[in-house]
C-alpha cells in the first residue's frame, strides 16, 4: 500500500457542504492502489457511548487521474457535526486507518480515539459556497461590441470604416454599438442562448475597451445609458441574462486619474492610486503600440496605456466598488466578468463579492483566470473563473492533437477535483473567445470536427459559452483576427452549422440539470481505438455519449436508443455506424 498518496484535507474540497445538510467527502488515494475505503463516522460527543466506530459507510471511487484515485461520499448528520476517518483496503491485502494524525493500523484501539479523528464542527451554512443557481441553466453568448452589429451610424467614430469591409487591424473602428445588439435580439432570442457576456461598454480610447476612462460612462461610440437599459430590459423580457466586464487592475491611460500622475508626478491626489516606481512616470515606446520597455510603473503585460491600480488603497476601493454596485443598482445587470482577475488582491476581491451580494440577490461573479483557481474559489470571491485549464484539455486532444485520449480525462478529472461540486457547475466553459483564435480556425475549417468538439464540451459540468459568429462558420487566427464584424448576409452564413448549434443549446439548456449537476462515467472508452463511452447521470437520469476521435469507422447497437443529437453518424437495421469526428447523444 502506498500510504504517501493517500490525502484529506477538511474544511476543502475534499470536506464541503454541497447542501445545508449534505456534506461532501473525498479521498485520495495512489491510482490502482486501493481496493475499497470506507468512511468511519459519527456525532464527536457519542464516540464512547454508541461506538460508531465500529460501524462503516462505503465510499465509492469518483475518478481517476494519471497518478491518483479519488473517493467519494456523501452523508448528512442528525446534529449537523461530524468526526470521520477512512478505513482502507490496498489490492495487496494490506489495510489501514487513516485520520487526524496520519496512518494507523486497522486496530479498535486507533479507532475509539477522539482525536484521530477529522472534525466538521458544525453545518455552518452561511459558510457553505453558494451560487445562483439560474447559471446551471445559461448557455452564454460572447458579443464583443464593437464588432456585433452597428445600429446607430450617428454614434460612429471618426474614421469608422464600412462594415466588414477589411480584416480588422488593432486600431480600426467599425461601428459596431448597443443598439445593433437591440436590433438582432430577434436572432439571438432564435439561437436559444439566455445569457449575453459583453465585452466592455465603458469610455476607452481602444476598440476593444480594456482601457478604461470612464466606468460610470457608456463609451459614445457604443450609444448611451438609456439605450442600454432598454437592452437589459428587453432582455430580461426575453429570459436573457446580462454580464458585463470590468477591468479593475488597470485603468486606461487616457483617464482623468492617470492623466493628473502625468501632470502633478507625486504631487497628484492620484499619485497612490497605482503603482509608480519611479518619477516622472515614463516609458520607452516601441513599434508595437502596446508594448514597450524601461517603464516606470507596473502595467498590464508590458502596456503602457493600462497602468495598474493599487486595490490596496481605500480610495481606490471606494471608486470601485462604488462602480460595482451602480452598474447593479442603476441598470440591473446580472453578472460581472473581471478581466485580469488573478492580477487583483484577495483582500479587494472578497469586499467586491460582498458588495455584490449586498446589491442584488443572486449574483454571479466570473474571474478571468487562465489556470487552476482555488485561492479564488472558496465562496467569498468568485463563483467561477473562465475555465480555459478544463477546456485546454479537450482543445489539446480532439483539436490541437497534443494530447493523448488519457492525458486529456486525466487533466479533465484534475480540475474536477480542485474545487467543490457546486464550483464544478458554475465553470465557464470557453473553446474561443476575442482572447483566442476562432474554434473553426483552430480545427483548420473542419466543420464536422468543430461540431464534435462543441457537442463534447457542452456536456460537461459548468456552463458553456458560444463565440459570436461561432454559429454560422465565423472564423479568424489571434486576436484581432478573432474579432472580425458579424456576418449578417444569410447567404454568406452557415445556415446548417447555425441549425446544429441551436440544436445543441436547445439540448443542453433541456438537460442542463443531468449536465451541470451530474457525474460523468467514461466506462466503455477505449484509449487504443478513440471511442470514447461516457454516462452523465444525476438520479434516476442518464445521457449516453458516443464520441469517434479514431481513425476508423465504429458500430454500435441500435437496441433501445432515443438519439437527441448527432453528426457524422449511419444507421442501418442494426447497428449505428459512427464515422470519424462522427458523435451520438441518447437515452436509453
Amino acid at each position: 500500500m502506498n500510504t504517501a498518496a493517500i490525502y484529506h484535507r477538511p474544511e476543502s474540497e475534499f470536506a464541503y457542504l454541497y447542501t445545508a445538510e449534505t456534506m461532501h467527502i473525498r479521498l485520495r488515494t495512489a491510482k490502482g492502489d486501493i481496493a475499497s475505503v470506507q468512511l468511519v463516522q459519527g456525532d464527536p460527543y457519542l464516540l464512547g457511548k454508541e461506538k460508531w466506530y465500529q460501524q462503516s459507510l462505503t465510499m465509492e471511487k469518483l475518478v481517476s487521474t494519471e497518478l491518483y484515485d479519488y473517493w467519494f461520499i456523501a452523508l448528512s448528520a442528525k446534529f449537523k457535526r461530524l468526526s470521520y476517518a477512512f478505513t482502507l483496503v490496498g489490492t495487496d491485502g494490506l489495510t489501514a486507518f487513516y485520520g487526524e494524525h496520519g496512518i494507523y493500523p486497522l486496530e479498535e484501539k486507533y479507532l475509539e480515539r477522539a482525536n484521530n479523528y477529522f472534525r466538521m464542527p458544525y453545518f455552518h451554512e452561511i459558510d457553505r459556497f453558494k451560487a445562483p443557481e439560474w447559471v446551471k441553466e445559461t448557455v452564454w453568448y460572447q458579443i464583443f461590441p464593437e464588432r456585433f452589429a452597428n445600429g446607430d451610424p450617428a454614434n460612429d467614430p471618426e474614421g469608422t470604416l464600412p462594415w466588414g469591409s477589411k480584416r480588422p487591424d488593432r486600431q480600426d473602428f467599425f461601428g459596431g454599438d448597443l443598439q445593433g445588439v437591440l436590433d438582432h435580439l430577434d436572432y439571438i432570442e432564435d439561437l436559444g442562448v439566455n445569457g449575453l457576456y459583453f465585452c466592455p461598454i465603458f469610455e476607452a480610447f481602444s476598440n476593444h475597451k480594456y482601457d478604461t476612462i470612464d466606468y460610470l460612462k457608456i463609451d459614445p461610440a457604443f450609444g448611451d445609458g438609456a439605450t442600454f437599459k432598454r437592452l437589459v430590459e428587453e432582455c430580461h423580457r426575453r429570459g436573457i441574462k446580462i454580464m458585463l466586464d470590468a477591468v479593475f487592475n488597470h485603468m486606461g491611460d487616457t483617464s482623468p486619474q492617470w492623466q493628473d500622475v502625468l501632470k502633478n508626478g507625486q504631487d497628484s491626489i492620484y499619485a497612490d492610486w497605482f503603482h509608480v516606481n519611479e518619477f516622472p512616470a515614463s516609458y520607452e515606446e516601441s513599434a508595437d503600440f502596446e508594448e514597450s520597455s524601461n517603464i516606470t510603473y507596473d502595467t498590464f503585460a508590458f502596456t503602457p496605456h493600462m497602468p495598474k491600480l493599487n486595490t490596496a488603497n481605500p480610495e481606490v476601493q471606494a471608486y470601485l466598488l462604488e462602480i460595482a454596485r451602480y452598474w447593479i443598482e442603476e441598470y440591473d445587470i446580472d453578472a460581472w466578468r473581471l478581466d485580469v482577475a488573478n492580477e487583483v488582491d484577495h483582500a479587494f476581491w472578497k469586499k467586491f463579492r460582498q458588495t455584490c451580494d449586498d446589491a442584488k440577490e443572486d449574483f454571479y461573479i466570473l474571474g478571468e483566470i487562465w489556470h487552476s483557481s482555488q485561492s479564488w474559489l472558496q465562496g467569498d470571491e468568485f463563483h467561477a473563473v473562465m475555465n480555459y485549464a478544463y477546456t485546454d484539455a479537450i482543445m489539446g486532444y480532439f483539436v490541437k492533437q497534443e494530447l493523448s485520449l488519457e492525458k486529456m480525462l486525466s487533466e479533465m478529472n484534475n480540475q474536477l477535483m480542485l474545487y467543490r461540486q457546486q464550483t464544478n457547475q458554475m465553470q465557464f466553459n470557453v473553446l474561443d473567445s476575442h482572447d483566442t483564435p476562432r474554434l473553426l480556425h483552430e480545427t483548420k475549417e473542419d466543420k464536422e470536427l468543430m461540431r464534435q468538439v462543441l457537442a463534447f464540451t457542452y456536456i460537461q459540468p459548468g456552463v458553456p459559452c458560444l463565440y459570436y459568429g461561432d454559429e454560422i462558420g465565423m472564423t479568424g487566427d489571434m486576436d484581432p483576427d478573432c474579432r472580425r464584424c458579424m456576418v449578417w448576409e444569410e447567404n454568406q452564413q452557415d445556415l446548417d452549422l447555425k441549425e446544429f448549434v441551436k440544436a445543441l443549446i436547445a439540448l443542453r439548456k433541456k438537460y442542463a440539470a443531468v449536465f451541470s449537476g451530474g457525474t460523468i462515467d467514461w466506462t466503455g472508452t477505449s484509449f487504443e481505438t478513440g471511442l470514447i463511452r461516457l454516462a452523465c447521470r444525476l438520479e434516476e437520469q442518464t445521457i449516453y455519449g458516443i464520441f469517434n476521435t479514431g481513425q476508423e469507422t465504429q458500430f454500435v447497437d441500435r437496441t433501445d436508443r432515443e438519439v437527441l443529437l448527432s453528426s457524422s453518424i449511419e444507421t442501418a437495421s442494426e447497428q449505428i455506424m459512427v464515422l470519424p469526428k462522427g458523435f451520438l447523444l441518447y437515452q436509453a
